[in-house]
């Protein structure tokens, strides 16, 4: 799967420095779609104003709207066939720039960058004896963190294995 990179259209004046507003590619779909869907219906566009186009009318915004959803449903549908999905996901792009605000598209990939980053890590709970025994562990063998020493650990205990 290779990615389509599709950079932001921007509304207001482009920005000098930092980096450019990018579109969505193939490989945000799975995490990007659920996050859309959720931010774009009436009651987020009235909660979050900044983040949206302003829509002159009513209509205006249904017909938006609708374009929009439609072109993400095809995407969701069309995901895993890969000939599709470049042109789908061109409509796509091309329908969340006239949807959202420069800011707004800014916020989206804020918050794209948080749950990716969400989904790497992982949380075990641990005893508080265990922490201490751990850290004593990694005084001793002059680790600095909790996964360097599991890391030890485990690597330690594979090669007992052996």
């Amino acid at each position: 799967m290779t990615d389509t990179k599709q950079e932001w259209q921007y509304h207001d004046v482009k920005p000098v420095k930092g980096r450019k507003l990018r579109l969505l590619e193939e490989t945000d779909l799975v995490t990007a779609l659920p996050l859309i869907f959720r931010l774009i219906p009436k009651a987020e566009v009235a909660q979050r104003k900044e983040w949206f186009v302003h829509f002159e009318t009513e209509q205006e915004f249904q017909s938006q709207f609708s374009a929009l959803t439609e072109k993400l449903s095809v995407v969701t549908k069309n995901r895993r066939d890969d000939k599709n999905i470049r042109a789908d996901l061109l409509e796509v792009n091309r329908a969340l720039n006239c949807y959202f605000s420069d800011y707004g598209w800014r916020m989206v990939r804020k918050e794209l960058s948080q749950i990716k980053k969400r989904k790497k890590k992982s949380h075990i709970e641990v005893s508080n004896d265990l922490i201490h025994r751990l850290k004593a562990f990694m005084s001793l063998k002059q680790l600095d963190s909790f996964d360097q020493a599991l890391d030890y650990l485990l690597s330690e205990a594979e090669q007992g294995d052996d």
